[in-house]
Order: structure tokens, then C-alpha cells, then sequence
């Protein structure tokens, strides 16, 4: 591990390879006036590497990801991605909208995942540099996916020198259209090793139950007496393996967490060995906390060595007309904000 330096506030452009159809990726270097250090490639808009200093000073990457373009081109576990048209589940790929029904690829079991079997992860994204924040977007055309309508999204991430990742989105369509964007990394605070030591503190108050596919049954649960409750700080670890309906459905925590709204605070996780500490503030109403339950080594990465906290409307909201809306039509637009805010913890052990 390096040092942490104090680096001119900067973003540079490189090769990061080429698409099968040959058109070449960049990376794009972000750092800030602390030196903290981002890795962000227009290829699926991936971060994929954090480089955030530990209570020494002492930076690691924090986050899950590749040196080479190779392993996102044929991977599926979405590694630091961009996700949409719509994150999460959509059971069996449909939904009706204004009378109409429309199908989606179908590429998790019975259902719609991620934007599809080529969402905005698998996608080249138009790159280019704006001062300090790094612009990307992307047109994702009448039937992409099975999608209606022709969405524009733009997504500006910036690192600001307080150590905080920004990630701004905002879309336009011509026609009514699902739109739930989110962003998928995985974190290990430690740099190495499961996840499990992690201390989370997860400010929701419910969480939206799902069936053996994952998809939400439309009820709110209350976490308090349940596994699902981090309102107060515990490890990841600590009840995983308890013998809980809904964690076996997930293989662990694979749930949307109702966020109380009180403040755009959603969650903060604290490493106690390195002392890093991790906020997510957002606004959106809900976040997916995953526990890298289906990581088993294929791609690199082992069982539960990251976690994701993926801010989020909530899964299979087309089909759920007591969850929040996420229909955007011609003449509105979606707009989105999330930031990661990275700190140490001196009385850490």
C-alpha cells in the first residue's frame, strides 16, 4: 500500500482496451486535493477502484474490480457499474403501462435484472471531462431491452476533496418509461479478506420482503426483532446465518431497506481494523444492501469479500402500486444524487 500524498486535484484519460466491435474503452483518473484516488472507465461507467486512506494514512482500493476491460465485457456479477434502465428486479420481465404490455429481456431465472442482459453496464458511455467532474452519457434507444421510449441519461461523477464520490444522474425520455438508475460496487472497507467484521448502521426502520426469486411481495416489514435491523450498528456477520425465512431467500442480506427519510443519510459502515468509515447519503427512498452472497470465486472475487449498498427505488416497482413511482414521461425529468463519504475512525480498535 502506498502513502497517501497530496496530488493536485486532477483527471486524466488512457487507453483501457477495446470492445469486440472495436471501439476503445478509456479510464478515466480522478484525484483529489487529499489524494484519494478514483478509477472510473466509460465502458459501463465502472468504478473500478477507490483508493481511500485508513486511520494511518495508509491507502488500499476499496472496492471490487479489474485492471483490464476483459473481465466486464463477459462478467454478470456487476462489478462498480452503472445500472439501468431499471436497477433490480422486475418479476418476469413485464409490466403494464397505459394499457399497454410490454416484455423485457428476462436474464435472472424467470425475471428482468439490471437493465437486461446488455443494461447501461455492458454500454459505452460518450466521455468527456467538465472541470472537476467526469461526464458520461449514454442514448438508449425505443425497445432497447424491451423498454419503451428513447432514454438520454447523463451521469457526472465527481471526487471532491472532503474524500466524498459524487454521483449525479439525470434522463430524459419521449415516451413513458420505468427509469430506476443506481450504482453497483461492491465495498471492502479492509481492502482484503470477507466482509463479515464490517459494522453496519442501515437507517430504515422496514424492509420489503421478497419470495424464493427475490421479488418483493408489496408489504413493508419492520425490522425491529428481525435479522434486518442495523438502526443501531452491528456486523455483517453476526446474524446471517440465523435461520430466517427471508435471509434464506437471499443467501443472506439481498433485501431493499425502506429508508426513514429523515435526513439523505441512508447508511455508514465501519471497518474497525483500518478504521475506514463509509457514509452513503442519496436521494432516493431506498437502498439494496447485498452481502456478496453468489460471489463464489469465478470471477475473481470470493464469497462476501465485498458488500453493495445500491441506492434504489424499490424492486418490481412497475408491478407495485404501493411502492414509489418510477414512471418518467416525455416533458419530466429523473434526476438522482448519491454520495459516498469516505472518513476515518480514531477509536476504532
Amino acid at each position: 500500500m502506498n502513502r497517501l500524498a497530496s496530488p493536485a486535484h486532477a483527471i486524466t484519460r488512457a487507453p483501457f482496451g477495446r470492445l469486440p466491435d472495436g471501439r476503445e474503452a478509456s479510464l478515466f483518473t480522478l484525484i483529489n486535493a487529499a489524494g484519494m484516488v478514483a478509477t472510473i472507465t466509460d465502458f459501463g461507467g465502472i468504478v473500478t477502484s477507490l483508493s481511500v486512506p485508513d486511520r494511518a494514512g495508509h491507502l488500499a482500493n476499496v472496492v471490487l474490480g479489474f485492471d483490464a476491460l476483459a473481465p466486464y465485457l463477459s462478467g454478470s456479477a456487476y462489478f462498480g457499474a452503472l445500472i439501468g434502465r431499471y436497477g433490480n428486479r422486475i418479476a418476469r420481465g413485464q409490466f403494464t403501462l397505459d394499457g399497454a404490455d410490454h416484455q423485457l429481456t428476462v436474464n435472472n431465472g424467470a425475471h428482468h435484472l439490471h437493465g437486461g442482459a446488455r443494461g447501461f453496464d455492458k454500454v459505452l458511455w460518450d466521455a468527456h471531462i467538465a472541470g472537476t467532474a467526469l461526464v458520461l452519457q449514454y442514448t438508449s434507444v425505443d425497445g432497447e431491452q424491451g423498454y419503451p421510449g428513447t432514454l438520454v441519461t447523463t451521469v457526472e461523477y465527481e471526487l471532491l476533496d472532503s474524500n466524498e464520490l459524487v454521483m449525479r444522474v439525470h434522463a430524459v425520455t419521449d415516451r413513458a418509461t420505468p427509469v430506476n438508475i443506481t450504482q453497483h460496487s461492491y465495498f471492502n472497507l479492509a481492502g482484503q479478506g470477507d466482509i463479515l467484521g464490517h459494522e453496519l448502521t442501515l437507517y430504515a426502520d422496514a424492509f420489503t420482503s421478497v419470495d424464493e426469486g427475490l421479488i418483493p411481495l408489496g408489504a413493508r416489514v419492520p425490522v425491529a426483532g428481525t435479522p434486518f435491523d442495523f438502526r443501531s450498528s452491528r456486523s455483517i456477520g453476526e446474524r446471517i446465518g440465523q435461520p430466517d425465512k427471508q435471509l434464506r431467500h437471499g443467501a443472506g442480506y439481498d433485501h431493499n431497506f425502506v429508508l426513514s427519510g429523515a435526513t439523505e443519510l441512508a447508511a455508514r459502515v465501519l471497518e474497525p481494523v483500518s478504521g475506514r468509515v463509509l457514509e452513503l447519503f442519496t436521494t432516493e427512498p431506498g437502498v439494496q444492501f447485498y452481502s456478496g452472497n453468489f460471489l463464489d470465486g469465478s470471477q475473481g472475487f470470493a464469497r462476501r469479500s465485498g458488500f453493495c449498498l445500491e441506492p434504489q427505488h424499490f424492486p418490481d416497482g412497475p408491478n407495485q402500486p404501493g411502492f414509489p413511482g418510477t414512471i418518467l414521461r416525455p416533458g419530466a425529468t429523473y434526476t438522482t444524487s448519491s454520495r459516498w463519504r469516505f472518513s476515518t475512525d480514531a477509536n476504532a480498535i
